[in-house]
């Protein structure tokens, strides 16, 4: 294996805010302490969480790295403790608190996922964060069942054809919301059971027609311009999962005796300031549960486009413009 250098080139946010831009600086490699794994990065994938911090809006927990990049693959080139030697070599996937945007990343082995070996790098490095939210989403949170009803918005974003990808490997019943008709498409190849274009109707109406009783499980990144269709929506003991502000952090004159008629839940959720133990429970949960079905194929990270991470730029501008479909990756 090759020796690691000492120095990085990384990509930094200049002047966080609305007139921020992405440059290329170098920094010290890191090095891996006890329960750590160094990877050199082939792949990163693209939040929104990224545009979020690059406004300010989503800081980085203390002490974890200011260089944008929630997730990862590629290959381990050091590790930090004799323990954690089986990962040398190897090829990996996984979440970090920040820093994927880089030549090189610490990923704690609790993290890491093994690479199957039929998915590219691209394929990978668009596979944790969303995968692994969407699985906290609908069965750690909303205790997802087969038979009950979901409803995804953002239905072909990267937690949302990864959601719906899950969700029907569990045997549930799926709609989304979207605003393109390909991507209504895109959701319908996927699975999807009922697709609906908001531009031409309103989500609530036509879920209405078709779902009397309602959706047992509403995934939810655009938050206050939503909640009250939500909630219309929403079965008997049903429970809303927002994870996302896409569309406003507060709600004026919101009534809420339909949700308590309901017995319904409304909950807020975020990954990144999760513990490492709880992402390590976490990771070791969704491979127990959907190992098998990853390895064998039966789902994958949907791409939209890969681009050269000295690049990125061009990616945050196709997310900021809700063009892509799947996720968003850089190479590297």
């Amino acid at each position: 294996m090759a020796a690691v250098p000492s120095q990085m080139q990384v990509i930094v946010v200049q002047q966080p805010g609305k007139n921020s831009t992405l440059n290329v600086e170098q920094r010290p490699v890191p090095s891996p302490t006890a329960g750590q794994l160094l990877v050199k990065v082939k792949a990163a994938g693209v939040n929104r969480a990224d545009l979020m911090q690059r406004q300010g809006y989503y800081p980085p927990p203390p002490g974890e790295s200011d260089i944008l990049g929630l997730e990862v693959a590629g290959l381990v080139v050091q590790v930090g403790s004799t323990a954690d030697e089986k990962w040398l070599g190897s090829e990996v996937f996984g979440i970090v608190a920040g820093g994927g945007y880089a030549e090189y990343v610490l990923l704690h082995s609790g993290h890491a996922i093994s690479k199957p070996a039929h998915w590219s790098w691209q394929q990978a490095g668009a596979a944790a964060e969303t995968f692994l939210t969407a699985y906290q989403l609908l069965f750690k949170l909303g205790g997802l069942t087969a038979g009950q009803r979901v409803l995804l918005h953002a239905g072909a974003s990267g937690v949302g054809t990864s959601a719906l990808q899950l969700a029907k490997l569990t045997g549930a019943i799926v709609a989304v919301t979207v605003g393109r008709p390909d991507k209504v498409d895109a959701c319908l190849r996927l699975g999807a059971d009922i697709a609906i274009n908001y531009h031409d109707s309103n989500f609530a109406e036509k879920l209405a027609a078709s779902w009397p009783s309602g959706a047992d499980i509403i995934l939810d990144p655009v938050a206050a311009a939503y909640l009250k269709d939500n909630v219309a929506v929403l079965a008997v003991d049903g429970i809303i999962v927002i994870y996302a502000l896409m569309g406003g952090r507060s709600v004026d004159n919101f009534d809420f005796a339909p949700l308590f008629k309901k017995r319904g839940r409304l909950v807020c959720s975020t990954l990144r300031n999760r513990t490492n133990q709880y992402k390590a429970a976490l990771t070791a949960s969704f491979s127990k549960t959907f190992g098998q079905a990853m390895r064998e194929g039966k789902f994958v990270a949907v791409l939209s486009a890969s681009v050269d991470w000295h690049n990125a730029q061009q990616a945050h501008d196709v997310m900021a413009n809700n063009n892509n479909i799947g996720k968003l990756v850089l190479t590297f």
